[in-house]
């Protein structure tokens, strides 16, 4: 039986194919575009093959050593602008951009090559790549080996030998004595010197907070300086210990061969690792791999954040969240009951519901420039007057911090929360309010217990979408307490352990800080689409740890579906 266009049309076929369609080109969208920053992303981990070649430029031969990162295809014309010697009959030439590192040398790290212009392409095994604390990568040949003046290895060749070799695992146990010496030299200055400075700087306060109040109690006086003495002490013995772990520290170095010849020397306690990627089987590649993800997500970040990891943004970032998610849901809610259940529905309801709703529509900027004027410079320079006299005219809360930067999103979202628990609130039958009462329970009594259990799953969904929206703005941040770089975590064991008036890293403001304000574009690049990805996955899990909390409460309260 055959169907006309009009019955087919009539039936609503049509746009259920239609909605079907676009649901699945979202889709589609969506995969790709978290595929092409996966890719971009993570492939930057990988070990890469060095390439070896000869290039010529017009009438220049060199010796070019690195990583071919990219490639594209320009016009012959626009080379020929550029002074390059082109075959007549071109129109299109290919050209890679290698990344030669070395830029303590060269005065960059990478560099533009014509694919047709290289020649005698090798992968020797013996090249070899360091990741530095310093001037990013190096490729080149290991030469020798020595401790302090005194030379305990050296090769001269290119083939793979036993010599070299040895000389290879004697340069690798000596760039694991430099990472074991680095976290004792970590431990001391990052963790006790910490604290002792920490210490002598509330014993400063306090002593300053006595003089302000004209306290004269000698007693108490002699106890703050013998405090003071005793760090003091503890501190010079620290600082001796410093001297001897950088001296052992500083005791070995290399010399290296780089693409022109020259031979340089390179200290070990500057390397991170060292890896020979076109001498690795796949297993060592992947386990090179897996180091690099962990370093990524673990380690602080160095070279102007464009190397090392990102783990300081990751922990602001969710510690942020959760703060700004305990300080608006309760708002949100109570302000959402007031309006369901106890306010009046007149115009005054109905012009506050408006005014609720136009919030949420409100650029996020606008909300950092009210945290920056009201928050920090008025909350923040009254609490620091009346509570810290004794710091200024160093501010305490009177600047950005962790606190204010939560309180700021918390105003932006609180909209979102009120929206989605009155919706819960209204989907609650009348009959459930009126059995409860007709039961004897007063009405707080049923708010608390009935209705409020019953709205939970919407005052989750609420929190999602808080959730979803906070953790990705950067541009009210930026305003009150997100800084590049911060020098110690929020959180950490000296008291109050919470420091909220702390600034922090986020990893909305490190995307926008290595993509637009690295003085190295290219090396800051393949970070950019990783800080993506990983500032994704960690909405997707705040946001499957509130769905998961929203269904059990579902399932619990056996609460209609929102």
């Amino acid at each position: 039986m055959r169907i006309s266009l009009t019955e087919w049309t009539k039936s609503g076929s049509p746009w259920v194919w239609l909605n079907a369609g676009a649901v699945t080109i979202c889709v589609i969208m969506v995969i790709g575009l978290l595929s092409l920053i996966a890719v971009r992303g993570l492939g930057h981990f990988w070990p890469a093959d060095i390439l070896q070649a000869k290039y010529s430029l017009n009438d220049n031969q060199s010796r070019v050593i690195g990583e071919i990162v990219e490639t594209e295809q320009v016009p012959a014309e626009q080379l020929r602008d550029a002074g390059v010697i082109v075959p007549d009959g071109t129109k299109m030439m290919r050209r890679d951009l290698m990344k030669i590192g070395n830029r303590d040398v060269s005065g960059t790290d990478f560099t533009w090559v014509l694919d047709s212009n290289l020649s005698e392409r090798s992968y020797p095994a013996m090249l070899f790549a360091t990741e530095r604390r310093e001037w990013g990568n190096f490729y080149g040949y290991l030469r020798a080996l020595k401790e302090g003046d005194t030379l305990i290895g050296q090769y001269a060749g290119y083939d793979k030998t036993p010599e070299y070799m040895a000389l290879w695992n004697r340069f690798e146990a000596s760039i694991e004595r430099a990472l074991i010496i680095r976290k004792d030299i970590y431990q001391i200055e990052k963790h006790e010197i910490g604290a002792i400075n920490y210490e002598l700087e509330r014993l400063r306060l306090k002593q300053r907070s006595l003089e302000l109040k004209d306290v004269a109690d000698p007693v108490l006086y002699a106890s703050i300086e013998a405090r003071r003495n005793e760090l003091n002490t503890e501190y010079e013995g620290l600082q001796q210990s410093l001297i001897d772990l950088y001296n052992e520290i500083n005791r070995d170095s290399i010399v290296a061969e780089i693409s022109n010849g020259q031979q340089i020397d390179i200290a070990v306690a500057k390397i991170v690792r060292a890896f020979r990627p076109n001498d690795m089987s796949v297993p060592a590649k992947l386990a090179h791999y897996a180091d690099k993800i962990w370093e990524f997500v673990s380690d602080d970040p160095r070279e102007a954040n464009t190397e090392g990891g990102i783990f300081p943004a990751i922990f602001g970032t969710v510690m942020m969240v959760i703060l700004m998610s305990v300080l608006v849901t309760p708002f949100g809610v109570v302000a959402a009951v007031y309006l369901r259940e106890y306010a009046k529905q007149g115009f005054m309801t109905r012009l506050i519901r408006i005014a609720v709703n136009n919030l949420a529509g409100v650029p996020s900027i606008v909300y950092g420039v009210f945290g920056l004027g009201f928050f920090v410079y008025f909350l923040g320079g009254n609490i620091d007057q009346l509570f810290f006299p004794e710091a200024l005219p160093s501010p305490t809360f009177g600047t950005g911090g962790l606190m204010w930067a939560s309180i700021t999103l918390a105003l932006l979202t609180v909209p979102v929360v009120i929206v989605a628990t009155e919706e819960g609130l209204s989907r609650i039958p009348r009959a459930v309010r009126e059995g409860s009462l007709a039961l004897g329970a007063t009405k707080a009594e049923t708010l608390w217990k009935v209705v409020l259990p019953m709205a939970s799953p919407a005052m989750m969904t609420g929190v999602i979408l808080a959730i979803a929206r906070a953790a990705g703005e950067v541009a009210p941040l930026m305003l009150v307490g997100v800084v590049k770089l911060a020098p110690s975590l929020p959180l950490d064991a000296n008291y109050p352990f919470l420091h909220l008036d702390q600034k922090f890293m986020h990893l909305g403001f490190h995307i926008y800080d290595v993509g637009f304000q690295s003085p190295n574009v290219e090396a800051a690049r393949p970070l950019v689409y990783a800080t993506a990805l990983l500032l994704v996955v960690v909405i997707a899990l705040l946001n499957i740890s509130a769905v998961q909390i929203r269904n059990h409460l579902r399932e619990k309260y056996k609460s209609l579906e929102m």
